[in-house]
């Protein structure tokens, strides 16, 4: 089924869904909005492409988004307006533009040298994971 570009909301995340990855579909799109929301590109009152605008662009079951929309107002994160749709009504926690460049600067530079010393995507993504651990382990117990 074709879209009609002209009647589907304008969205500026790109939603994409990686069969392989093992993460649940609707999982997948609830953690797509949610790094929209830290990185600025959705704030409160933005609204998210209905359900059948997601169904028709990923070629997804429709229960699939419904789940992903609820598991969203689960989380405070959006909530639904009947006959509207589904819209942002929180903000996460971010940084500002010009300290968010800088950081991903650090951190591609970084990248590039764990690239360079032998570390493939899925050494590097370990290497965060267990270094994110670390740190919460970390601050766990330095609050306790």
């Amino acid at each position: 089924m074709a879209i009609d570009k002209q009647q589907v909301t304008f969205s500026p995340v790109a939603y994409r869904l990686d069969h392989r990855s093992g993460v649940p579909s609707y999982l997948q799109l609830v953690q797509q909005v949610e790094q929209a929301l830290r990185l600025g590109l959705l704030g409160p009152d933005d609204q998210l492409p209905t359900v059948k605008e997601m169904v028709e662009l990923l070629a997804i079951n429709p229960n699939t988004v419904m789940k992903a929309y609820r598991e969203l107002e689960h989380r405070g994160l959006a909530s639904g307006r009947p006959g509207q749709g589904t819209f942002i009504k929180a903000k996460l926690q971010r940084v500002s533009g010009a300290e968010q460049a800088a950081l991903a600067q650090r951190l591609a530079a970084w990248m590039r040298d764990a690239a360079a010393a032998g570390l493939d995507d899925q050494g590097i993504t370990a290497m965060v994971g267990a270094v994110l651990r670390d740190l919460h382990q970390y601050s766990d117990g330095a609050s306790a």
